[in-house]
């Protein structure tokens, strides 16, 4: 029993833990990647590196991104860091 009342703090330090910076980075990591997964033709993206154009090909593990000057470019979808609105 005392050990149980010892452990307490380290139990309830451990649950705070988990909902206040496991579980939401989890949630982000889900949405991120379901993001990623639904990425279409003429979506305009931004990278992960600030690299901002419109989604010109979708293949299994790439994306190819077509830039302000024309230019197609290749990435990997994690790469892709976010879709923004039309």
């Amino acid at each position: 029993m005392e050990t149980l009342v010892a452990l307490m703090p380290l139990i309830l330090m451990f649950a705070v833990m988990w909902f206040f910076l496991i579980r939401p980075a989890q949630k982000r990591q889900k949405a991120t990647q379901k993001m990623q997964n639904e990425i279409q033709r003429g979506d305009k993206i931004v990278t992960i590196g600030g690299l901002h154009g419109t989604v010109d090909a979708v293949d299994d593990a790439t994306v190819f991104v077509k830039c302000a000057d024309g230019t197609r470019l290749q990435f990997e979808r994690a790469a892709i860091g976010r879709v923004l609105d039309n």
